[in-house]
């Protein structure tokens, strides 16, 4: 089985296994406590490196999350690329703020006409669970 394969079937069984999580803990939460931890994809691009992401997000103050993103091309063949922003990165105070995701390819790179679907989503500290997620469907 090759890496991607692997990594593609891990990344499926994590995201469904904190769906689940999640979908629990909101059920049990109190209201007041659900009302951030917003993210939305505003803009994918291609840079010279691979896909570049301009990501709109607010979290609840006190809270340390890290955004992982990953865009897969589904067109022709078989492209993947990943990156993460560390909870440094992200000032987490209820506002809605913008940040810049660099994803670095795996292999060759995307050429621009690519067309990719890209996923963002939050995962807490420990990178036990993650929480709110945004999918797009691009052209690069």
């Amino acid at each position: 089985m090759k890496a991607s394969r692997i990594v593609r079937r891990r990344l499926a069984g994590a995201a469904t296994v904190a769906a689940l999580a999640v979908t629990g803990t909101l059920a049990a939460a109190p209201t007041a406590s659900a009302k951030a931890n917003l993210l939305a994809i505003d803009k994918v691009s291609l840079a010279k490196s691979g896909p570049e992401l301009n990501i709109k997000y607010s979290c609840d103050t006190g809270v340390n999350l890290q955004v992982t993103g990953y865009a897969t091309k589904i067109t022709g063949g078989k492209k993947s690329a990943a990156g993460a922003l560390d909870a440094a990165k992200l000032t987490c105070d209820f506002g809605t703020r913008a940040v810049q995701m660099k994803l670095t390819p795996a292999g060759k790179g995307f050429v621009k006409g690519d067309k990719v679907k890209v996923t963002v989503f939050y995962w807490d500290e420990n990178g036990s669970f993650s929480t709110q997620s945004e999918e797009v469907i691009a052209t690069l």
